[in-house]
């Protein structure tokens, strides 16, 4: 069972903009890196969201929304759904409904994230406006893990800018450049037995 068990999970958060952020990150993707990818975004409560099914038009990789008690596996690809906040245990999917607080799920996910995963959390940070994910990059710094801000190519500045303001950015790089840097994550923690 514990080979299903990806080696990173990669917390990926937007809002404004986001969308086109996250089909050039899965676009640049490839379907075998042993992560799994949690892309949080900020949805109305009331929506009804395509985005599972638009994403999957971008990746090989499976993509479906997240809920209660799902596993999560490498080489797949979650959704959070409207109006929840997302957690993590031991790897599987924790799922609060209604969301505590408005825009602020990245956070929320974020900081469960490291709390799960430690020095093998990543934090992604794309276009939005406000400044949820900062908090949460700061939390996976502290646990040793890596972050990643969108650079100037974000549609929506606001929340990439927050995140690098918080001093916890270990990468300022457009969507299609962090998935080189994702598999130099993965081959460096392989080669080094971590």
């Amino acid at each position: 069972m514990g080979t299903l068990h990806p080696n990173f999970i990669v917390g990926i958060g937007g809002s404004a903009g986001g969308l086109k952020a996250y089909k050039a990150l899965l676009d640049a993707l490839p379907s075998n890196t042993g992560m799994a990818f949690v892309i949080v975004a900020h949805i109305t409560p009331t929506a009804n969201s395509q985005l599972a099914q638009i994403l999957s038009h971008h990746t090989k990789m499976t993509v479906m929304v997240a809920s209660a008690a799902m596993p999560i596996r490498r080489n797949h690809v979650y959704v959070i759904p409207p109006d929840a906040d997302l957690l993590i245990e031991s790897y599987t999917f924790k799922v609060v409904s209604p969301r505590t607080r408005r825009n602020e799920q990245i956070n929320v996910f974020l900081t469960s994230l490291a709390e799960a995963m430690g020095a093998r959390a990543i934090g992604i940070i794309l276009s939005g406006y406000d400044g949820d994910g900062s908090e949460g990059c700061k939390h996976i710094k502290a646990k040793g893990g890596t972050t990643f801000a969108q650079d100037m190519s974000a549609e929506v500045d606001d929340m990439p800018l927050s995140a690098q303001a918080s001093g916890c950015v270990d990468f300022v790089l457009p969507p299609d450049k962090i998935s080189d840097e994702l598999q130099r994550l993965v081959s460096t923690s392989i080669n080094t037995g971590a």
